[in-house]
């Protein structure tokens, strides 16, 4: 059974009409990291959420983060995400809620395994009832705690507080917002060295680098306090790590997932066949565990020597350790030193016999992990004859951090050694943009379906002959872009708000070209004089310079005289050079319109509305340009709320000003909000692809930024700056000309000093914007 979209749509449009657009950007990115299964529980979980009542705005939420999650840790979490939510709803609000999704894929990308998102959701659910009031400011500070702290860490500081400010909910509130001085120091109490997500891409490189193959590493949360899951474990064919790792007796957090990857890596490698654990105790399994560990660190060094050296500090902290050792645990410490490196000095004459018979067996059979059971063995009875053998829970004290529990080298019945490869949901589809006729020629297919192992997409309109239109228009569907996420700057805390703002590209209805002809024969004066600017700034080619002491070329004229002056006993002229200059412009331009609801008025000293004296500005804006010769775009953007920035691109760097643009142009509406910054990063995106040197993003704007879900005039201010300083430092320029007579309040802290233009009468707009480019982009002749 394939999954339709169709089926669900008209649910969710009973509670938000708009939602719809949202939905379906949403479901193409989703089918790029999902299954069909996991698609199918992706709707059937939005359809459960929409019956909750609580309003859009926490499935909206839901609908634009869970294929984040699901991209970093796999789409079976979506049941379990859902599942979670359901339980919370009765505890509660909607908003909460909604915090919780937003949150997730930022823990999803720290933990980056799925049983750890779980185990989050668990903490958030244990929150809700010991500590409700924290649980919003602790959800809006995720990204700020998770670069700090494990989930163990996350799971101690949560409890701490809720135990500490059960009753006091105001203590509660600030507390878990990260405002009181006992919040910062058990967070910085239970803040861990090394974390796992900051290392895990350099392990992988590590160990490809190693052997030339890829392992799949996995975080594992321990609890420091009991020392209980802190040993790496191989679950074939994934390798899990502790979420972080302290320094231990001088050797570096770094160094320790170093050791612990590669040690795990090479029973990978190494262990050809399981080792039968039939008849044997748990002592007599550590022991050989501990003979099989050696078999394979010695495999790995004699192909790379210099593993020899990562490991070795690490059994020397054991041996060299003052703390008071079971006997037992201190002489196989001290074996397993000798197992690695032959020349260490011990005078214990069981040790020097052991490691003698290991490297006789080790020569002769150095694959075979029957040698690890033959020594592990004869080792059990020869310490059994000699002194009393501890419980297990004794012999795991041993002081070798970087090994893991060998879990990986036993065969029971009931475990079969070889397994499938495990191939990750992000894996399992692919698009890739394809000719026309090669959709010609599938377009037909009726075999294809949501499981389909490839996606064609086709960047320009397919247009059938027979109907003078496109699939799209004929099938009643307007084409979706996939969503865009850009962070958020935070300027309370200071930091950004990951995958904060959803940018989705839109069309607008096209409009009749002979209105953008009229506008230009309207303002004709207006153009006569503009075409004299463009004269100006049209790149000249090539300029000759004749009369230069230092240049390209002779002077053929300048240099005759010069020989007659030195015939003539005169002192000659020296310049008698000649100088090119290339005048060329290197310059790409993106006008960025704002279209928000407030353009629609007709504001004082005007008779036509905002977005007319708009539109009649960018088409002279337009052709001045197109005069001109330099790539520009022509792009706009409007919003309803963070989760829906909408997004319209009228024309193209690529593309002409002709027919089609002028109609798209003559179409221009204006409706909904200003969210500025989001509009801004993504204009950003098109002009950084641009060849040309100079990149100017040149906004129009009648008022500051603003939008239905932020009710803190500031920070969507401080946001829009954030993304000013960002483009500035790629080296785009932005520069606002603004409607606003009220605007010199915040524009200039937005933009900068002389980055902005308050334009006063709003009826010479069509007027000022072109002279305005002329004045940022002219070069004298």
């Amino acid at each position: 059974m394939s999954v339709n979209l169709e089926d669900y749509r008209e649910h969710l449009e009973r509670i938000e009409p708009h939602i719809k657009d949202t939905l379906e950007a949403s479901f193409h990115e989703a089918a790029r990291v999902m299954s069909p299964s996991g698609l199918r529980q992706y709707i059937e979980g939005a359809r459960a959420l929409s019956e909750l009542g609580r309003g859009s705005e926490l499935v909206l939420s839901y609908i634009q983060e869970m294929p984040l999650v699901a991209k970093e840790v796999g789409d079976e979490i979506i049941p379990d995400v859902v599942t979670s939510v359901m339980k919370l709803a009765s505890m509660v609000s909607g908003g909460v809620i909604a915090a919780l999704f937003d949150s997730l894929p930022t823990a999803a990308r720290r933990l980056g395994d799925a049983d750890l998102v779980r185990q989050y959701l668990a903490l958030v659910h244990q929150l809700s009832a010991k500590a409700p009031r924290g649980l919003r400011p602790m959800l809006q500070h995720v990204d700020q705690l998770f670069d700090k702290l494990t989930l163990g860490g996350l799971r101690r500081w949560a409890l701490w507080g809720a135990q500490a400010h059960g009753r006091d909910f105001e203590s509660q509130v600030k507390y878990f917002g990260l405002e009181t001085p006992d919040s910062l120091a058990v967070l910085q109490k239970e803040r861990r060295g090394t974390l796992f997500v900051d290392t895990q891409r350099k392990l992988n490189f590590y160990l490809r680098a190693l052997w030339g193959r890829d392992f799949r590493l996995r975080p594992t949360a321990g609890d420091y306090e009991t020392r209980q899951g802190l040993k790496p474990f191989i679950e074939f064919p994934v390798i899990y790590l502790p979420d972080a790792y302290d320094d231990h007796r001088g050797v570096s957090g770094k160094e320790m997932y170093r050791a612990a990857s590669a040690h795990a890596a090479a029973h990978l490698v190494y262990s050809r066949n399981a080792i039968s654990a039939e008849g044997l105790n748990p002592v007599h399994m550590f022991l050989i565990g501990l003979i099989e560990d050696a078999r394979v660190e010695q495999q790995a060094i004699r192909e790379f020597p210099g593993l020899k050296q990562l490991w070795l500090p690490l059994h020397a902290a054991g041996v060299d350790s003052l703390e008071p050792r079971d006997p037992v645990v201190s002489f196989l410490e001290r074996l397993a030193r000798a197992l690695l490196d032959k020349e260490f000095e011990t005078g214990d004459p069981l040790i020097r016999e052991t490691v003698s018979a290991f490297s006789e067996a080790f020569s002769v059979r150095p694959h075979d992990t029957q040698l690890s059971w033959d020594l592990g063995v004869t080792l059990y009875n020869q310490i059994k004859d000699r002194m009393a053998i501890p419980s297990l829970r004794v012999l795991e004290e041993i002081d070798i951090p970087y090994r893991d529990d060998n879990r990986f080298i036993w065969s029971f019945a009931e475990r079969l050694w070889e397994q499938a490869d495990y191939v990750p949901a992000s894996e399992r589809q692919v698009r890739r943009k394809v000719s026309v006729m090669e959709m010609v020629n599938e377009v037909d297919c009726e075999l294809v379906g949501d499981d389909a192992q490839e996606i064609w997409t086709l960047e320009t309109p397919f247009y059938l002959d027979q109907e003078g239109c496109t699939i799209n228009e004929l099938e009643g569907k307007e084409p979706v872009s996939d969503p865009y996420h850009y962070p958020e700057w935070d300027y309370q805390a200071q930091l950004h708000r990951p995958n904060w703002a959803t940018v989705l590209e839109k069309r607008q209805p096209k409009g009749e070209r002979e209105l953008i002809d009229r506008i230009l024969v309207e303002y004709k004066p207006v153009a006569s004089r503009l075409k004299h600017i463009i004269d100006a700034l049209q790149p000249r080619g090539l300029l000759r310079q004749r009369r230069q002491e230092e240049g390209d070329d002779i002077d053929l004229d300048a240099a005759i005289r010069a020989m007659i002056d030195i015939r003539m006993g005169e002192m000659p002229d020296p310049r008698i050079n000649i100088r090119y200059l290339r005048k060329t412009r290197d310059l790409a331009v993106l006008v960025l319109l704002d279209l928000s609801e407030s353009t629609n008025e007709i504001l004082p000293g005007s008779d036509r509305p905002v977005i007319q004296l708009a539109r009649e500005a960018t088409t002279l804006l337009a052709w001045a340009i197109d005069g001109i010769g330099d790539p520009f775009a022509i792009h706009g953007f409007a919003s309803d709320g963070r989760h829906d920035v909408q997004y319209f691109r009228f024309k193209d760097f690529d593309q002409p000003f002709d027919d089609q643009a002028k109609a798209r142009l003559a179409g221009m509406q204006g409706a909904l909000s200003t969210r500025m910054g989001a509009a801004l990063r993504h204009a950003g995106r098109f002009l950084l692809r641009q060849p040309q040197q100079k990149k100017l993003l040149l906004l129009v704007s009648d008022g500051e930024p603003a939008d239905i879900d932020e009710r803190d005039p500031q920070y969507l201010r401080f946001d829009t700056k954030k993304a000013v300083e960002e483009l500035s430092t790629v080296g785009v320029i932005s520069y606002c000309l603004t409607l606003d007579p009220e605007a010199d309040e915040y524009v200039s802290r937005i933009f900068g000093p002389n980055r902005y233009t308050v334009l006063d009468h709003v009826q010479r707009l069509p007027e000022r914007l072109p002279m305005l480019f002329a004045s940022l982009t002219g070069q004298p002749r």
